[in-house]
Parts: C-alpha cells; sequence; structure tokens
C-alpha cells in the first residue's frame, strides 16, 4: 500500500504566462488528481522579480497600494507596492512598473525602456510613510542603470547641452550628474535590495552582454550599452562612488549598481529572503518532495533564481527537488551540484510559443500527474 506523502511546491511564475500561485495551483492539481492521499502544500516564491511584492505581503497580512506609473516606454501602466508592518516597510519591485512583460516582444527596446516608473512607486511608498524599502530586482525592461528611477526622485542626470537624458542608450552622452535630491528625500529610510541575480555591471557576465538581447536590444546596441554603463560608473568613480564594482551591481539592467553604489543599499538574496517570508524553511521538516520550477531552466537558473534557492535550501534538510519548466536547457550540472534531483519539460511535443504559453497551466497538471504516479511507484520516492 502506498504510503501516504507530503508534498512542497514552491515554483517561481511562468514569465508571460502564468504568475507563481497559478503555477503552484496546476501542479497541485495535476498531482492530487493521481494521488489524493497526498499532502500537498503550495508555496509559490519569488526571487526579487515577478510576484515579490506579492508573496511578501501575503506571507506578512500586508496590503497592496495601486498607482498609475510610468511603463518602461512611457506609456502609463497600473502597478503596486506593497506595505507591511503596519505600513512601516513598503516592498517595491521593478517589474510591476518597469517589467518586460509590459512590453510586447515586437515593440521591446533596450535603448530606450525607462525605469522611472519603479521611481514613481518608490515615492508613493514614502509618501505613504514607509520607513524602511524592499527593493526588488528582476524581471526588468530597462538597461539604463537606474537613471530613470534616480530621476522620479529629483536627481538630474544631463548631457552637455544640460538636457535630462532617459534610457540606457543615452548613458554615453551623460556628462553630469546630482543625486542629492534623491540621498536628502531617502534620509532615515533603510533600503534593502533584493536580486534575483549576482552579475556585474560591466563585462562578458554583465547586464548590457547577458541580459540586454532579452529585452530586444541587438549586438550593436549591446555593445551602446556597455560603453554607456562604462562611461557613467568612470563618472561615478571620479565622484567617490562604485556602481560596478560588486556582485549585483548588473541586477535589473544595472539598478542594483545604482542603489547599492550610488544610495548605499544593502543587496541581499531575493530568493532567501521571500524563502524566510513564507516559512519555506519550517515547511521542509518532514516533507518527502519539492517541486519547484520556472519558464526555462538553464545554466543562469543557477545564479540567484527561485530553483537554486529551493534546492539549496532543500538540500540542507535532506529532500528531493524536482523541476518543471516550459523549456529546459543544456547545462543544468550547477543545479544538480546544489540539490537538483532532476528536471522535466511541460511540453507535450512541437509547437508555437502562443500554443505553449495557453497551454501551460493543462502541461503542469499532466507533467505532475506523471510525477506523482512515477514517485508513488517507489521509483523516485524514499519511502
Amino acid at each position: 500500500m502506498r504510503v501516504p506523502m507530503r508534498i512542497i511546491v514552491a515554483p517561481d511564475s511562468f514569465k508571460e504566462c502564468l504568475e507563481a500561485p497559478e503555477v503552484a495551483r496546476a501542479i497541485a492539481r495535476g498531482w492530487a488528481r493521481e494521488a489524493p492521499q497526498d499532502t500537498l502544500v503550495e508555496m509559490p516564491l519569488a526571487d526579487g522579480g515577478e510576484g515579490t511584492t506579492a508573496a511578501l505581503v501575503s506571507a506578512a497580512g500586508g496590503r497592496l497600494e495601486w498607482r498609475t506609473v510610468s511603463g518602461p516606454l512611457a506609456e502609463p501602466v497600473e502597478a503596486h507596492f506593497g506595505l507591511i508592518d503596519d505600513g512601516r516597510t513598503a516592498i517595491v519591485e521593478v517589474a510591476q512598473a518597469s517589467g518586460l512583460h509590459r512590453v510586447p516582444p515586437d515593440r521591446r527596446d533596450a535603448l530606450r525602456a525607462c525605469s522611472r516608473g519603479t521611481g514613481e512607486l518608490i515615492e508613493a511608498a514614502l509618501a505613504s510613510g514607509a520607513e524602511t524599502l524592499i527593493i526588488g530586482l528582476g524581471g526588468s525592461a530597462t538597461s539604463d542603470a537606474g537613471i530613470g528611477l534616480l530621476q522620479a526622485l529629483g536627481a538630474r542626470f544631463l548631457d552637455a547641452d544640460g538636457l535630462a537624458l532617459s534610457g540606457g542608450g543615452a548613458l554615453q552622452d551623460l556628462v553630469h550628474f546630482d543625486i542629492e535630491p534623491v540621498q536628502t528625500r531617502l534620509q532615515g529610510v533603510r533600503v534593502l535590495v533584493a536580486s534575483d541575480v549576482r552579475n556585474p555591471l560591466l563585462g562578458p557576465e554583465g547586464c548590457a552582454r547577458v541580459f540586454a538581447p532579452q529585452k530586444g536590444a541587438s549586438v550593436d546596441e549591446v555593445l551602446q550599452l556597455e560603453t554607456g554603463m562604462a562611461h557613467f560608473a568612470e563618472l561615478a568613480r571620479q565622484q567617490g562612488f562604485d556602481i560596478a564594482g560588486f556582485a549585483g551591481s548588473g541586477a535589473a539592467g544595472g539598478i542594483g549598481g545604482t542603489l547599492g553604489g550610488l544610495l548605499g543599499a544593502s543587496i541581499v538574496s531575493g530568493i532567501d529572503t521571500v524563502m524566510d517570508a513564507v516559512g519555506l524553511p519550517q515547511a521542509l521538516a518532514g516533507a518527502d518532495l519539492v517541486i519547484t520550477g520556472e519558464g526555462s531552466l538553464d545554466s543562469q537558473s543557477a545564479a540567484g533564481k527561485v530553483p537554486a534557492g529551493v534546492c539549496r535550501l532543500a538540500r540542507e534538510h535532506g529532500v528531493p527537488v524536482i523541476a518543471l519548466a516550459g523549456l529546459l536547457g543544456s547545462e543544468l550540472d550547477a543545479l544538480y551540484d546544489i540539490g537538483l534531483t532532476a528536471a522535466f519539460s511541460i511540453s507535450r511535443g512541437p509547437g508555437s510559443k502562443a500554443d505553449a504559453l495557453r497551454g501551460a497551466a493543462d502541461n503542469l497538471a499532466l507533467t505532475a500527474g506523471n510525477l506523482a504516479r512515477l514517485w508513488g511507484s517507489g521509483s523516485g520516492s524514499r519511502a
């Protein structure tokens, strides 16, 4: 007779498709259909990117506040920030106002995209009386090194004609910047940056070369962004600031470097912050299996993303981990090394991306159901 098991379902969102709670719900539905005697604990996660605010607000019993702010290409969007601890702590995620999901694939423009809307959300959070800011980095459409964010808070970034700059493509024209108004605005406010990656601002692993192509940048535009960011970093160095010399400075198109290097914000692991907040360490006690996942599982997933955080934590508790993804990369050794047991694609076969996105929830449920049958047969179970 099959021994009932306790399964923790702790995925990230599937970008441009399903939010993390929807992913968790689909996996649990599929597993429960085949193994109704098992206990399923849904714990949707985020790593600083999309869904971070909702996860932290839900865990702390806080609330969401909605505002109309600037989107990545300056169009108005409805976005939220979170308030917890009786309003003393605010959570603002870059993905809300400045996220890649805000721009259709055929309109993505890494040179023009601006982070101003994130700064507008931060200003709204400060106006509410927040004393601590948790800023989630990840899922951005921008590569402007955060100058738009800071401009919304009063900073000035000017070219040789004294005109305000906008977008990462303009960084190479920067001749003067003044962040004193932002420093004054944030006086007495504690700023924590929850990052999903540890990439530096510049170089082969920097934000322009690694992430800008996903945001619509051509080969030539990647070089332009890299040149502009290097120019900004040099101007900052001349004023006594280091925006490029630390892990995570390349997060969210360079916002990590700006917040950490110019404003002295503390950069922390986004996934660790969320896992602690939702109580995943406690939930793993006595668990038989963890199912995690994200839309695309590849070599980048091991660098601060949800699956990596889940694998490390689960290994500490001796719990095996299975990951589900829409797309599997070929280099998963880094994840196996930190605790991943196996990974599976939910794709049923060749098809269009649109079909894959539409069918993601059903495909997650089907794959989870098949895993329940396999795990319950004794092939994977520790029972």
